[in-house]
């Protein structure tokens, strides 16, 4: 019998490497894969403020990076390389949301990337919480019986 499809939002963020690391590990247990989605979107303010994309910048290519990078820091070599990478133009709410149809499980960081650090709960994993089509799973601080160099990383 194949297992499912775990699908787990990246931005690069600590609480996303937590939730890669947990999917990994929850996809272990149960024979499912795991596809890790990354999502890029032009600021808002770049429509108002500048008078266009700086020369040179390709959003796409710098998601694959940052995708690249999370999933190999964050996964021993032979569980990094079954992850299946997807990158999305898009809200990353709403990217989470469509690749998570017909998926198991969606898994999610508390929060991620944005400004607003005193927030209990990130607005994309509250948004896919409320809307996403399969059970969603917030991971929230460390890991019991993984390692967290991430945490030791941010105390510094």
């Amino acid at each position: 019998m194949a297992g499912g499809r775990i699908v787990v939002g990246v931005d690069g963020s600590a609480p996303s490497l937590r939730a890669l690391k947990w999917a990994a590990r929850q996809a272990a247990a149960t024979g499912d894969t795991v596809q890790a989605v990354i999502s890029w979107e032009y600021p808002a303010s770049w429509a108002t403020l500048m008078p266009g994309v700086p020369p040179g910048f390709d959003p796409q290519h710098l998601a694959e990076q940052i995708l690249d990078e999370t999933v190999s820091q964050a996964l021993p070599a032979d569980q990094a390389a079954a992850v299946t990478l997807t990158v999305v133009g898009g809200n990353p709410s709403q990217a989470l949301i469509d690749a998570a149809k017909d998926a198991d499980l969606l898994v999610v960081g508390d929060r991620g990337r944005s400004g607003f650090k005193a927030a209990v709960l990130g607005s994309v994993s509250s948004n896919v919480a409320q809307h996403a089509p399969c059970p969603v799973v917030v991971v929230r601080g460390s890991i019991p019986g993984i390692p967290d160099e991430v945490e030791e990383d941010e105390k510094k």
